[in-house]
């Protein structure tokens, strides 16, 4: 998957789309919540864009991941949010204002963390072998795809509301479906290298799942947020932007190796967090039933 039209072209504007159709279900009141609410926010900032980060470093150690996977692996902790996790917070009849407050801010934010983060991670794991980076080249890549198309999504959002609202639904499930078919795509080309580090892999991307969850919750517990907030911090924590995290492997660093712990990581992540509602929902259950004998 060398420098080609759809590494080059075609992967960026799909990734735009996706953003765009984010943009579209964001308003600038999502942005001005910070100062309404700032602790849980605050919360929510600090597990996805410091300690995920962590995390997913401590696991590369832990589990001795080869250069390419603990590569991969720290871009995808390095890429929050995603409106995935809003549908989560939805379902999980979570504090959707504050989950989608999270989406919007992180996603600002990460256009300027995440080249570091992943800069660290190559010159870490893959030492005098490390791939071309650019941090410029990175940001300025990040920006165009992702911070521009959301911007434009609000502004389409503020003045033609009623097509926004309706349109975002087809953007969200494109997203969807385009990641899917990234990873079937990308298990195919380096169908090698995930056969040899498969067992590695899975285990690396469910514990990093599992134990961000359960992190969201620790969060919460340890700034005595309310149960729903622990609920949104676990689905925040626990839910990472996965096609954007394709997209640098591919398209940025041109090391399509890297991309393989992001898409694993795609298609179980919502393992942890589905885990949770259910659990929540069997005790909201539990909770109703001693009501009514009572």
């Amino acid at each position: 998957m060398n420098a080609s039209i759809f590494t080059e072209v075609l992967l960026p504007i799909a990734l735009a789309l996706i953003m765009f159709g984010m943009g579209l279900s964001l308003t600038v009141q999502d942005f001005t919540r910070l100062w309404k609410t700032p602790l849980s926010i605050g919360v929510g900032l600090l597990g996805q864009l410091v300690l995920m980060p962590l995390l997913a470093l401590g696991i590369c150690l832990a589990f001795d991941l080869d250069a390419p996977l603990a590569i991969g692996l720290m871009i995808l902790a390095a890429c929050p949010g995603g409106t995935m996790s809003n549908v989560f917070s939805q379902v999980a009849k979570a504090n959707l204002a504050l989950s989608v407050s999270l989406t919007a801010i992180s996603t600002f934010v990460c256009v300027f963390s995440t080249p570091f983060i992943i800069q660290f991670a190559v010159n870490h794991f893959a030492g005098e072998q490390a791939v071309e980076f650019s941090l410029l080249k990175t940001s300025i890549g990040l920006f165009v795809v992702t911070l521009v198309p959301v911007v434009i999504g609000i502004t389409c959002r503020r003045y033609f509301t009623d097509w926004s609202i309706k349109t975002e639904v087809f953007f969200r499930r494109f997203s969807l479906v385009f990641m899917i078919a990234m990873i079937v795509a990308l298990a195919i080309k380096e169908r090698a290298l995930l056969v040899e580090s498969f067992d590695d892999v899975f285990l690396a991307c469910i514990t990093l799942n599992f134990i961000s969850v359960a992190l969201g919750l620790l969060l919460a517990k340890t700034f005595n947020l309310s149960f729903i907030d622990a609920m949104t911090l676990a689905i925040e924590v626990g839910m990472q932007n996965a096609t954007l995290a394709l997209l640098i492997a591919i398209s940025f660093l041109d090391s399509p190796e890297f991309a393989i712990t992001g898409g694993m990581y795609g298609l179980f992540m919502y393992i942890g967090p589905g885990l949770l509602i259910f659990w929540a929902k069997s005790k909201r259950k539990q909770q109703e039933k001693l009501i009514v004998t009572n």
